[in-house]
């Protein structure tokens, strides 16, 4: 196999332009000859009706004819063009001093023929008198010779100038493709992070994409380094405490050991926190879409189960067509903060909403429970804040919403809902 998409196609063109070559030769000379040889046939027709009306047949059924013939050739010995008149018996009454010297004309196979026998009347009767006319090939073997060399000396010149095009228009078809890899060389050297070139529509796709994927790599790396970053900052001050508190040496009281216990339920918060920050993927260009309906309608069926005692009403307002490109883990986790949110604030009402705005996908969750103050919005959705801070009831849930927004490059608002409580909606490119 020849791997190499240049060689390939030069190949299969040359393939091409020589079988059409090859095939446009062989119809132009058949139907060359094919026309050569129908006028060659319709002149022998003519030139028989002439040297009949130039016979004269005498009583005696003698045929004579002038000196000079209507055709040249017909007088020159070896011209390739012989006349013969028979009668009814087939006896030869006249031949053509083109044919002295051959034994005779009629045993020649290679010939061209016109025949026609007449009832020639004259004062004594009628004689029957057949007229041949007989052309050697060896003129239109000349004349067929000449054309196919012709012929093939310009078809091979148009080859060659095809072949010519065809490599030039592969050498500036395939430079946009050069180009990627002349790119893809220098971000594996470190000397450029994306692809900048212009290229055609047909490659826009695939470069688009690469981009796409080189920086969703790039942030995917970043979350985990500043994953890695804030876990070691925020644990260094209840590790700290936990340490004074262990070296102090004194007995330890109850108010004390329920300090402990609260320092390492803070560090378990933040190491699930970070993990979950740090192992979102986000909008994945080439990632298959992922329906949301099927998600929501898992999601409340396990949160019946988790709240049997709220008697929960979900409003499913989720069109079928909507879906995601992304990972299936954010999108569960995104959708189940959310839901778990309005589940557990909610009194007795839930409505999911999701509906396609273009390249855009609007998620809308809401409740009819107490709602989130507008002042406390910004604290919800601040870096972290719930973690130091935090706002009573919420957890960590929104706070890890809101990254998973950020890591889609979407955008998260909250509001006051129609029944009354939250109304969180998110927005993310599909």
């Amino acid at each position: 196999m020849i791997n190499s998409l240049t060689l390939r196609v030069s190949l299969i063109a040359a393939l091409m332009v020589a079988v059409f070559a090859v095939m446009t030769a062989l119809a132009l000379e058949r139907a060359f000859r094919d026309s050569a040889v129908h006028a060659l046939e319709e002149r022998l027709q003519a030139q028989l009706f002439l040297l009949m009306g130039a016979a004269e047949v005498d009583t005696d059924g003698r045929v004579s004819l002038p000196e000079r013939l209507p055709e040249p050739r017909l007088m020159l010995p070896d011209s390739g063009l012989h006349a013969r008149i028979s009668d009814g018996a087939g006896m030869t009454l006249w031949r053509s001093p083109s044919a002295l010297g051959l034994s005779d004309p009629s045993l020649q196979t290679r010939m061209f023929q016109a025949r026609m026998t007449v009832d020639w009347e004259t004062s004594a009767g009628v004689v029957p008198l057949t007229f041949t006319l007989r052309e050697d090939h060896t003129a239109l073997e000349d004349q067929m010779g000449a054309y196919r060399r012709s012929l093939w000396g310009w078809l091979a010149g148009l080859a060659v100038l095809l072949l010519a095009a065809q490599s030039l228009a592969l050498y500036l078809g395939l430079m946009p493709l050069r180009r990627v890899a002349r790119e893809l060389r220098a971000m594996e050297q470190g000397r450029q992070s994306i692809l900048t070139g212009r290229y055609p529509v047909e490659l826009k796709a695939l470069t688009d994409s690469l981009n796409d994927l080189l920086r969703q790599e790039r942030a995917q790396l970043a979350r985990y380094r500043d994953g890695l970053a804030d876990l070691a900052h925020s644990l260094k001050t209840p590790l700290s405490v936990l340490r004074g508190s262990l070296e102090s040496g004194h007995e330890r009281s109850g108010q004390q050991h329920m300090e402990d216990l609260e320092q390492l339920e803070r560090m378990d918060r933040i190491v699930a926190y970070q993990l979950r920050r740090a192992a979102t993927a986000g909008h994945r260009t080439l990632a298959a879409p992922l329906a949301i309906a099927p998600v929501v309608q898992r999601l409340g069926r396990t949160l019946d189960k988790v709240y049997p005692d709220k008697g929960v009403i979900l409003f499913d307002r989720v069109s079928s067509d909507c879906h995601l490109r992304g990972n299936e883990g954010d999108l569960m986790e995104l959708l189940g903060n959310l839901m778990d949110n309005a589940w557990k604030y909610g009194q007795s009402r839930v409505m999911v909403s999701a509906a396609m705005k273009g390249r855009w996908l609007t998620l809308q969750v809401e409740d009819d429970g107490p709602g989130i103050p507008s002042d406390q919005v910004p604290v919800i959705l601040a870096r972290g804040g719930r973690l130091d801070e935090g706002v009573p009831g919420q957890g960590i849930g929104l706070a890890v919403v809101n990254d998973i927004v950020d890591a889609y490059e979407g955008r998260l608002t909250i509001g006051t809902s129609t029944l009354g409580g939250a109304r969180v909606e998110v927005r993310l490119p599909t």
